[in-house]
């Protein structure tokens, strides 16, 4: 019998880089010691033992989106597996949806709507700005909708819709059902699923929670509960069907094998967001945010998104004239071991600032390692000047 023979023998460790690179991209992030070390211990998956933890990981999860609702499942699937079961719980043939589209993973939501059968409407804005309510009064003016969807901030520009609260709140009044994606924003900027009236919101480990890449987080309002409960339609997936999902999250039952390390990883993630607080940590995202932005125009390079609509989470940076930016990234990474991300078909190099990026070592370090790859260009980055005007920044706040 002839049989395929093995692949060479080749160790993991002789893939990864020889130093760790510190990863100041647009995610994953750096996860905290705690939270690695839970991600490598594996228990059963039923069980008093993890049941006390999914409700642990519930409880603080109710914290981090700031809702009294019990409707929190977790996903075993990155931040889209979280789109798409918030929009296949809500849509289906003859459903309307309204799209608020201003980059890369807004638009997201608009396929995943297509592939349910929904009628899809899609606006967008211009020149990377911020929706505004009267955009969306405008729309619904002219049709109704059952859903409306929208991401508190698109990663892919660095953009914040800052006018989140009064969209959610005027689509509440007229009756259309808000999913929100705060996969860049959970944590890092203030969002009240309650208070706000979001009906569905929805992140990944990956970002601001400082968890892993790989398991999400969804919470349902009341309202958007009842009409998972109440549809007639039947569900496109197995997987991704909430009623099936709280069976385990809820009911202690069966539904598949939950990604065990990854919700213990979880469990340690949110507990460091509920002994932080979120009003220390919404600051500490914004000074340390501010310090790199004030850095890096002292630097001589030009932000993307105007100061009033950026985000604290990811920073975008207009590439200058006559740089490379593939070059200028693996420099980083050669020299430096600093990982920043490049963009979806934009002129940008984006820095992230979310979780356990978001310190004051790492930013010293990213900034001097992008100055030292701009000079390996020719531009002349004006490095000590970005230095002391983040120190600057930070030393004013007292994070340092």
């Amino acid at each position: 019998m002839s049989i395929i023979p093995p692949p060479k023998h080749i160790a993991l460790s002789e893939l990864l880089p020889d130093k760790p690179l510190l990863l100041m991209g647009a995610g994953p992030v750096p996860i905290p010691d705690a939270v690695a070390k839970a991600n490598g211990l594996v228990i059963n998956h039923l069980g008093e033992t993890m049941d006390a933890v999914i409700e642990r990981v519930k409880l603080m999860a109710q914290y981090a989106f700031q809702t009294k609702s019990k409707n929190i499942l977790g996903i075993s699937g990155p931040a889209t597996a979280a789109m798409e079961m918030a929009i296949t719980s809500l849509l289906w043939k003859g459903r309307k949806i309204l799209v608020l589209q201003n980059g890369t993973f807004s638009s997201r939501f608009a396929e995943l709507a297509q592939g349910v059968g929904a009628n899809v409407t899609v606006i967008e804005t211009q020149n990377f700005r911020p929706f505004t309510l009267e955009q969306v009064q405008e729309a619904t003016a002219k049709d109704q909708y059952d859903v409306l969807s929208i991401v508190q901030g698109e990663t892919s520009c660095g953009l914040l819709n800052k006018n989140l609260k009064k969209i959610t709140q005027y689509c509440h009044q007229q009756k259309i059902l808000t999913i929100v994606d705060a996969v860049c924003t959970l944590t890092t900027t203030p969002l009240e699923m309650d208070r706000w009236n979001i009906d569905i919101a929805l992140t990944g480990g990956q970002k601001g929670l400082s968890s892993i890449p790989g398991v999400s987080l969804i919470a349902f309002s009341n309202q958007a509960w009842e009409v998972v409960k109440k549809r007639s339609a039947p569900m496109p997936h197995w997987v991704l069907d909430p009623k099936r999902a709280a069976e385990f999250w809820h009911h202690k039952k069966y539904h598949y094998t939950a990604p065990v390390p990854g919700i213990l990883a979880m469990h340690e993630a949110l507990r460091f967001i509920c002994q932080e607080g979120l009003q220390n940590r919404f600051l500490r995202h914004k000074v340390c945010s501010e310090a790199l932005q004030l850095g890096l125009e002292a630097m001589g390079l030009d932000l993307f998104i105007p100061k009033e609509n950026r985000l604290a989470s990811v920073v975008s940076i207009s590439i200058p004239n006559d740089i490379d930016s593939n070059r200028l990234r693996g420099f980083m990474i050669k020299n430096h071991h600093v990982e920043i991300s490049g963009a979806f078909g934009l002129p940008l190099i984006r820095i992230g600032q979310m979780g356990e990026q978001c310190r004051a070592e790492n930013i010293f370090k990213t900034v001097y390692a992008l100055g030292m790859a701009l000079k390996d260009q020719k531009f002349p980055a004006q490095i000590a000047k970005a230095m002391s005007a983040t120190e600057l920044k930070l030393e004013e706040l007292k994070v340092l």
